[in-house]
């Protein structure tokens, strides 16, 4: 009687942590490497482009709370960008080659200002797909629309607002019913 080697437990899926906003303060190092690249491309105009975007790296700062998201930026013409998540209006995704390559994306948000181009646009992002996907979420959310899809017949917020409208209907009908007998007693 020979006895079987112990079956090794199974493999357990290894779930990524969730992805918290919050803690992106700083853009990542990367974009450092990005802005020198591009200052190096101007040729002789990287005597004021390298600076210039130096500063910009030192400098730039994001925050995202429950409110919305800010950006400050700059040293000597300081700009600061505050957006609450319901000005928000559409997030776009975007990579040209070197950044695919340093694995940075720019996450530009619009809002309805008629501005041509993007209110604010996040640079130097690792987790660029979970942000935009956070900024959807935190947008859709506030302006009170449903963060994942739902059955209405399960929802309460649903069912009561249903069953409200169809009261205030009734009312409304016999509100037309009276108003036409008064009508016809008058005549």
């Amino acid at each position: 009687m020979s006895q079987e080697p112990p079956r090794p437990a199974p493999l357990q899926p290894i779930t990524p942590p969730a992805f918290d906003a919050s803690k992106l303060t700083r853009p990542a190092p990367q974009l450092l490497t990005y802005y020198i690249l591009t200052a190096l491309m101007t040729l002789p105009a990287v005597i004021i482009v390298l600076p210039t975007l130096w500063f910009r790296y030192i400098t730039l700062r994001y925050r995202f709370d429950d409110e919305g998201v800010s950006m400050r930026v700059g040293l000597l013409f300081k700009k600061e960008i505050l957006l609450t998540y319901r000005r928000i209006q559409d997030i776009h995704l975007t990579r040209n080659i070197v950044q695919r390559w340093l694995g940075l994306a720019t996450v530009s948000v619009q809002t309805a200002s008629g501005s041509a181009g993007p209110e604010m646009k996040i640079e130097g992002i690792l987790e660029a797909e979970q942000l935009r996907d956070f900024l959807y979420q935190k947008m859709r959310g506030a302006k009170g629309e449903a963060t994942e899809p739902s059955d209405a017949s399960t929802s309460p917020q649903v069912g009561t607002a249903t069953e409200l409208l169809t009261q205030i209907r009734d009312n409304l009908v016999q509100l037309n019913v009276q108003q036409d007998k008064r009508q016809e007693h008058e005549a």
